[in-house]
């Protein structure tokens, strides 16, 4: 399974990479990143959490990605991912506070 922590752009994120170690970690980010950043398999485009599906596109990600706990480092992706925590918890999900 992959931990996967939001604000990929953020020098938060890799700080907390480096902490949890690099084995399954996957970085990501709503915000636009450098083309070359996104080459390969650790760092993803994540869904805007303006959509109104917000949850269930990261739900969805989450899946593909196999992903078992979200360090959500922005607050309002926290706190949207906070109120779908019982959805995230029926398939495994952990939402940590990462802010």
């Amino acid at each position: 399974m992959n931990t996967l922590i939001t604000a990929a752009a953020s020098t938060r994120a890799h700080q907390l990479k480096g902490t949890l170690g690099a084995q399954g970690i996957v970085l990501g980010d709503y915000l636009e990143l450098p083309t070359f950043m996104l080459k390969g398999d650790n760092m993803i485009r994540l869904p805007d959490p303006k959509s109104t599906a917000y949850a269930h596109e990261m739900l969805t990600l989450c899946l593909d990605k196999e992903v078992d706990t979200i360090y959500a480092l922005r607050d309002e992706e926290y706190a949207l991912l906070k109120e779908a925590a019982q959805l995230f918890n029926e398939y495994g999900i952990r939402i940590v506070d990462g802010r």
